[in-house]
């Protein structure tokens, strides 16, 4: 482990971490990945801006950049490494700019960051996100310092102050790290063991956020059905996810609560009850798949068959009316045979998603599927596959959003569309984006009759 630079911790209490030393200074995050790293990349904004900087429309005009890194696949290291080279070329034509990496490649690669784009001034990974200012200053003192630590110390991200992107939504996150074993998974190396917030903190930061505007919260965790196991103490009873659901909805101001991401192997009817009896909680459910093979399911170390998450699908559904259900799913996993694959084809015919998150297989390395080679699938055999899966699941979308058609319902506004400013895009209790012509201002809730429908979105008018 890279050892921390000896500049001492800073207080943990939002903006008064410290005297701002960067007043006036412009700053720019970009961020790859999930919901996790874009709440992390709105915790290193708000730092920057407690420490007097502002906001850069783009990167040639920025004093400090962050790169929030993503390693789920190969392809986000590739691209990490592409926009390295392109900043590279920044940082030459101004020199005193600094250029920061975090995030979940910078913890899986280390010191590789640096012998790649020596040009790079700060690496730093997710245990260390309170350190960014501590290390700028090493930076711009003493040179370049790259430090990754294999667990937290100092202060929680929790504790951080943060820039919302949207004043009426926000993140929360409840838990941090993972306890599965998925083959194909790098999460629980670049995140660690599960570590659940205590559930009275996490009310009293939702409670902030509605004194603040925030109508709609979005509960975050690597598998929040688990939340709060690791808070138990001589035996008791633990809080549960369905506990913090009613608690998180009761709060005065909060209109919606949705979260992410479950398990299918952990869902349990306490949490459909909750979601069903919580007028706040969203009929949202992000479940996933990955496999509809039982024989690739425990391959993958999943916890459960095809047949047990059709069953906890259909009570999901079945205490939740109007449930809108997304899903992610993996082609060509090692040793994946044409019956596998049609297992899954199986599966999602039968499960009608509204919604699916496709991937290709990637190997990541320090997974226990990267070291399947032997067993990997021919690309071409995995794109055809691919191909016959999004052409089932389009299908599918689109006479699930059809079914929408002609229905009057409530929608949040989350400003003009970015394809068309004389429409606004928002969305549905579902989580489903609906474009309607007309201004509605961002925050607002609107009453809406559903006209049209698409593959990936409705289209309706004003009532």
């Amino acid at each position: 482990m890279s050892q921390p630079v000896a500049l001492g911790t800073p207080s943990v209490r939002t903006q008064e971490w410290r005297r701002p030393t960067r007043e006036g200074k412009r700053y720019f995050v970009r961020t790859f990945g999930c919901q996790m790293n874009e709440h992390d990349s709105e915790r290193i904004a708000g730092l920057f801006e407690a420490d007097g900087m502002r906001p850069a429309e783009s990167v040639g005009e920025a004093d400090v950049v962050f790169v929030n890194t993503c390693t789920i696949r190969e392809n986000a290291d590739n691209r990490l490494y592409g926009t390295l080279g392109h900043l590279k070329s920044v940082k030459d034509a101004s020199p005193g700019s600094r250029l920061v990496v975090g995030g979940c490649a910078a913890q899986k690669d280390r010191d590789l960051v640096r012998d790649r784009a020596p040009w790079v001034d700060v690496v730093l990974g997710t245990h260390n996100l309170d350190r960014i200012l501590a290390l700028l200053d090493h930076a711009e003192e003493w040179g370049p310092v790259t430090e990754i630590l294999d667990e937290p110390v100092g202060a929680v991200a929790s504790d951080l102050p943060t820039r919302r992107e949207q004043q009426h939504a926000a993140w929360v996150s409840i838990q941090t790290g993972c306890n599965n074993t998925c083959t194909f998974c790098i999460v629980p190396s670049v995140r660690g063991q599960e570590i659940s917030r205590r559930p009275g903190d996490v009310i009293r930061e939702v409670r902030a956020l509605a004194a603040d505007g925030v109508l709609e919260v979005t509960l975050l965790g690597q598998n929040v059905n688990t939340y709060g196991r690791d808070l138990a103490l001589d035996g008791k009873r633990s809080p549960i996810f369905a506990d913090l659901l009613r608690r998180v909805g009761e709060v005065d101001g909060i209109e919606r609560v949705r979260f992410t991401s479950p398990h299918p192997a952990d869902m349990k009817e306490d949490v459909a009850l909750a979601m069903a009896e919580t007028p706040a909680v969203c009929e949202q459910l992000h479940l996933p798949l990955q496999s509809g093979s039982r024989r690739i399911l425990s391959r993958m170390h999943r916890g459960y068959t095809p047949e047990r998450f059709l069953e906890r699908l259909a009570m999901m559904r079945e205490h939740v009316p109007d449930l809108t259900v997304s899903t992610d799913i993996i082609v060509g996993f090692p040793g994946e045979t044409e019956e596998d694959f049609q297992a899954t084809l199986d599966v999602v015919g039968e499960a009608r998603f509204d919604s699916a998150f496709m991937f290709i297989f990637s190997p990541r390395p320090g997974t226990a599927a990267a070291g399947l080679e032997d067993e990997f699938i021919d690309p071409d055999v995995v794109q055809e596959r691919f191909q016959r899966l999004l052409a089932l699941q389009s299908g599918i979308s689109r006479e699930q959003n059809e079914g929408w058609v002609g229905r009057e319902l409530s929608a949040l506004s989350e400003g003009p569309s970015e394809k068309d400013p004389n429409r606004t895009t928002m969305r549905t209790r579902g989580g489903r984006l609906l474009h309607v012509d007309g201004d509605v201002p961002e925050g607002t809730f609107a009453d809406v009759r559903v006209d049209g429908a698409a593959t990936f979105y409705l289209t309706g008018s004003l009532l």
